[in-house]
């Protein structure tokens, strides 16, 4: 098994086998036993990228670019053990959300911006970051990931969970990651790449650097 990030552990709880927790203040409702919140791979693409084994490359302190933080509910793991952590997301609603979730976490900067349009936030987000992890429900995933790619260091990390089903709901998914791992290619080297089952189905999680 990979080894997890700095302030990424395996806990139990329940009784139950031991599973991905970080520290910090709960946000959601999950589970808490001495201060470590139970990160549910289930409900959290970048947690079941952990869970499969890949090697993020991600460090604790790390600077993140997090792109479709919805309501908050995997960022605020990732602000546990990360340093700055923008957090953008389209939707206003979840927004609201996110910034109860910030309120704990002063290394959390939640962004209503839209993924697409890197250039509304580079005024803000700053360049030269560890580490971009996406998770946007959108056709051209690989878009959102290139027109991002601007903020990364050159031995940054980008961690993506490509989600078949929101860039063709009648191809099949082996096609669909074939085809957008060769257009991440025109800017990223793919390091790893894991189909996601069991934690989430037609889901493949990507990690890359910038070449």
């Amino acid at each position: 098994m990979t080894d997890l990030p700095e302030g990424v552990q395996r806990r139990e709880f329940d009784g139950g086998d031991e599973v991905l927790a970080t520290r910090g203040e709960p946000s959601y409702g999950e589970p808490v036993v001495d201060g470590w919140r139970r990160w549910e791979a289930h409900r959290s693409k970048f947690g079941a990228t952990l869970e499969l084994g890949l090697d993020t490359g991600l460090s604790g302190g790390d600077g993140v670019l997090y792109l479709g933080a919805a309501n908050g509910t995997t960022v605020s793991h990732v602000a546990d053990f990360a340093g700055p952590t923008y957090a953008v997301e389209f939707a206003p609603r979840p927004v609201r959300d996110l910034l109860d979730v910030a309120e704990a976490r002063e290394t959390l900067f939640p962004l209503l911006k839209d993924a697409r349009k890197p250039e509304t936030y580079a005024h803000v987000v700053e360049s030269g970051l560890d580490a971009i992890v996406q998770d946007v429900a959108t056709r051209g995933q690989a878009d959102v990931a290139l027109a991002n790619r601007q903020f990364l260091a050159d031995d940054g990390r980008l961690v993506a969970a490509i989600k078949a089903r929101s860039e063709d709901v009648t191809e099949a998914p082996e096609a669909v990651f074939e085809r957008v791992l060769d257009e991440l290619r025109d800017g990223y080297e793919v390091l790893a790449t894991e189909r996601m089952e069991p934690f989430h189905d037609d889901h493949l999680a990507v990690v890359a650097t910038p070449e």
